[in-house]
């Protein structure tokens, strides 16, 4: 295994679609996917897309660690978990707003507003179907990594698309920002 280079803001890799991965049982795409746990795990982070690590394919990991959950049935710790040609759905028109930094962008956070309650559907590295309902951080997490494959950064998502929501991490808290927390990078 082998920890993997993140590719940071400006790079093209980031802002295009990523191709459908043709086949999930691949070898290539299991040593991809366990590096990108190693890497993960390395940079203590809560999520990440294989356009981060700079292949544009249609797959991203995640966890939701307990101190990210907020404790509702759907928004609960879970463990290492890759979806592979992810398919999202909103359920309901209900929105939250949390602060998101990014591997691909260290240092910043945004107020993001997002989906509270989704539906994801994909595959794992066995073929087997990865079928899960999301509300709050959980939920949070799976649209940031769903957005990488679609070319979107989580600034062009932001509160007011402007700077009042937008701002160096350790700044927003010494700031004591409402609402902001210091969460993991997605």
């Amino acid at each position: 295994m082998a920890i993997l280079k993140i590719a940071r803001m400006g790079h093209p890799v980031l802002l295009q679609t990523a191709a459908p991965v043709a086949d999930p049982t691949a070898p290539e795409i299991r040593k991809l996917v366990a590096d990108m746990f190693e890497t993960l795990d390395d940079i203590q982070g809560a999520g990440l897309a294989a356009p981060q690590v700079h292949v544009p394919l249609r797959l991203f990991i995640f966890r939701v660690r307990a101190e990210r959950s907020g404790g509702d049935k759907d928004d609960r710790p879970i463990g290492n978990t890759v979806v592979i040609n992810p398919v999202l759905s909103f359920l309901g028109e209900e929105r939250q707003i949390g602060w998101e930094g990014c591997l691909s962008i260290p240092g910043l956070r945004a107020a993001v507003p997002r989906a509270w309650r989704i539906r994801y559907e994909g595959v794992d590295t066995e073929g087997k179907p990865v079928v899960g309902e999301a509300t709050g951080a959980h939920a949070a997490i799976v649209q940031h990594e769903y957005d990488h494959l679609d070319g979107i950064l989580y600034p062009m998502r932001m509160v007011g698309k402007d700077f009042v929501n937008f701002g160096f991490t350790e700044d927003l808290a010494k700031a004591g920002v409402p609402e902001f927390r210091r969460a993991a990078p997605l």
